[in-house]
């Protein structure tokens, strides 16, 4: 994958194939709602996949809910194909470990 900065056309587009991701400036960002230690379980999962595909989001953990955050920070922190590969995982992580999405 090519860590060319996204054009806003392209991430309006791959934003409408992500329901519940929001851009929220130079990043994309999701929130779920979880037991606390089930978001720390959850974070250990996402964490680990982020390390195989050597692509990391930010996890913001706090009481019941567990926000990801999403840019390429080798491309000086935009929007790359990366960051949209990465939310679909996450997306698929949270659903297997029960995860509610808040929207």
């Amino acid at each position: 994958m090519a860590l060319t900065p996204l054009t806003d056309d392209q991430i309006t587009k791959l934003l409408a194939d992500l329901p519940g991701w929001r851009r929220v400036g130079d990043a994309i960002e999701r929130t779920y709602t979880q037991a606390y230690h089930e978001t720390l379980h959850l974070a250990m999962y996402v964490g680990a996949k982020a390390r195989e595909i050597r692509h990391h989001p930010d996890i913001h953990i706090t009481w019941q809910r567990i926000r990801f955050s999403i840019t390429t920070h080798d491309a000086g922190n935009t929007l790359t194909d990366r960051d949209f590969v990465l939310a679909k995982w996450i997306d698929s992580i949270a659903e297997g470990h029960g995860a509610a999405p808040v929207d």
